[in-house]
């Protein structure tokens, strides 16, 4: 059986001019970076903007296993899927980080037949987006260290500096430090630290910018510190927002590729949904509704996460409003969220599933709370029985949904033709119901009412809990006006709940908001619950110690 890299590597691609093209992209609107790469320019908006959208389907998933979704998977097998049926549709997903790629999660480019190429370029470096993010969030607190150093007319406390600084890559070790140390020449000693790439603000107002001009508005926004009298310094009061917006220049532009069928694929910007608000960028979206009549695009983990900061945060900002959503599954999965250990998940228990499912059933009806019509896809494995996937048949037809078997992993486009059609009767059927798609909680709702009703409604928390630094920080939000903002919570993956070990669907727990962060670049305010760390760290056997390069230059065991 050929792994990931070698079924893409075995792949003929087609010239990205070409994919460009074919979708209605004109030349001088395309900026290559090789033969099967390229960012698409600011001329395409501009020519597209009277086109009407197309149809916006989002896929997410149930709450991540170690026995695996392949939500990626999905998304990148259902656009190539309607293909199949004859239908124009353009997927939008996020850019890897190397965090994940060298520690245990793996790439964002899905996997087998179903796979966004050239797979090993998208992975690492891709088009430099990241590199360009933590350069210009890098650069801001190089420019804030140096305002302390040269007088600090502004008054900012050392003690209450709030913007770190960040590298894409897991690094555990460097969460917490001090700089400035050696002596009055190298800086103002003070505590500091890094957070990964993708969850740093800089990343997130990419994704939300609309244009060059709201993106160097949003940077200049970003709260960097307080002063010794506790007034708010921006960045644009250290006069740094028109270099970061410069290094921004070419990241702001979306990336296309293809599937391994050849299916187009825009690809820009990488928020992870548990520390950030996990959708990729807001052009990248709008681009690909422009230029298709279907754009499939997903949200980081699971619906708890990136759907509903999809729905609550990017579709609220952006003005977008989904026509169906889709909710991966895996009969493995559910198993092992009815406590089957991951080495026995081959093995049929009927009884387990039937335990399991219930962590399906939260996120199908969390989905419908929004009002937009769901359609349930189960990546099917070999070791599924009839009498297991019976289980799925019978829960979903409880619920109302439409579902359909997914094989896109084994057979491409071609395993997933039920459930691309599945996706345009429940749109066709259903047109007009977008009108009715609402965020969770209205615009005028105070912070800690947002975050009630999230935990309430969408984790099925009995209570919410703020902790003293919390609340104290939810003062200072509330100083600066950011009770007018949606809320990114930050939470674990694995559970609806704060806590990881709590699989299916626990409720009447109590979610913990240990502490609150204003990001007023980007929009939104940020509440930690639980332990979540925005720098993660390397698993003790990393996945980088599988990647090497031959002497040709050809990767392998990237995945």
């Amino acid at each position: 059986m050929l792994t990931d890299i070698e079924i893409a590597q075995s792949t003929t691609m087609k010239p990205i001019a070409q994919v460009a093209e074919d979708l209605g992209i004109q030349e001088d609107e395309l900026e290559l970076y090789g033969r099967y790469t390229a960012k698409v320019s600011d001329g395409a908006f501009s020519r597209l903007a009277g086109k009407p959208d197309g149809k916006l389907v989002l896929v997410t998933a149930i709450n991540p296993t170690p026995a695996g979704e392949g939500k990626t998977t999905t998304t990148a097998g259902l656009g190539q899927a309607m293909a199949k049926i004859g239908k124009n549709a353009v997927i939008a997903l996020r850019e890897p980080s190397l965090g994940p790629v060298f520690g245990v999660k793996g790439g964002a480019a899905g996997g087998g037949y179903a796979q966004v190429v050239p797979m090993e370029n998208i992975n690492l470096h891709f088009t430099g987006d990241m590199h360009a993010i933590t350069s210009a969030n890098n650069l801001c607190c190089a420019m804030l260290d140096n305002h302390l150093q040269q007088g600090n007319h502004l008054g900012i406390d050392p003690r209450r500096v709030l913007m770190k600084r960040c590298m894409d890559m897991n690094d555990r070790a460097l969460r917490n430090i001090v700089v400035g140390m050696g002596g009055k020449i190298n800086g103002v000693p003070r505590e500091d630290g890094f957070i990964i790439t993708v969850a740093s603000e800089v990343m997130a107002i990419l994704c939300l910018a609309s244009d060059m001009s709201d993106l160097k508005r949003r940077l200049g926004n970003i709260l960097v510190a307080y002063t010794y009298g506790g007034q708010p310094v921006y960045a644009r009061d250290l006069k740094v927002e028109g270099a970061m917006a410069a290094l921004l220049r070419e990241a702001i532009n979306p990336n296309l590729v293809q599937t391994l069928e050849g299916t187009p694929a825009i690809m820009h910007g990488g928020p992870f949904a548990n520390i950030a608000h996990g959708c990729n960028s807001v052009r990248a979206t709008r681009l690909a509704l422009k230029l298709a009549d279907y754009c499939i695009t997903e949200a980081g983990f699971g619906s708890d996460l990136g759907a509903e900061k999809f729905l609550d945060i990017k579709c609220r900002m952006a003005g977008l409003k989904p026509s169906c959503i889709v909710v991966v599954a895996t009969v493995r999965a559910l198993k092992y969220n009815g406590g089957v250990p991951k080495a026995e998940l081959a093995t049929e228990n009927v009884e387990a599933l039937e335990k399991g499912v219930v962590n399906l059933r939260a996120h199908v009806e969390n989905m419908h709370k929004f009002g937009v019509p769901v359609v349930v896809a189960i990546n099917r494995f070999g070791t599924d029985t009839d009498a297991e996937l019976a289980v799925i048949d019978r829960c979903c037809k409880e619920l109302g949904v439409s579902y359909a078997l997914s094989e896109v992993f084994e057979k491409g486009g071609e395993g997933g033709k039920e459930l691309a059609q599945t996706v345009c009767d429940v749109i066709e059927r259903c047109e007009g119901r977008q009108a009715h798609f609402a965020p969770i909680y209205p615009d005028e709702a105070p912070v800690e009412e947002k975050i009630r009703t999230i935990a309430k409604e969408i984790y099925g928390a009995g209570n919410v809990l703020f902790t003293k630094q919390a609340e104290k920080s939810l003062r200072d939000i509330r100083a600066l006006g950011g009770d007018a903002m949606p809320v990114c919570i930050a939470k674990t993956q694995y559970s609806l709940s704060d806590d990881p070990s709590l699989l299916g669907r626990p409720t009447g727990f109590t979610v913990t908001i240990r502490d609150l962060k204003l990001s007023s670049g980007a929009g939104f305010v940020v509440a930690y619950a639980g332990d979540i760390m925005t720098m993660p760290g390397l698993p003790k056997a990393p996945a980088a110690e599988k990647i090497d390069v031959d002497d040709n230059g050809v990767i392998h065991g990237l995945f």
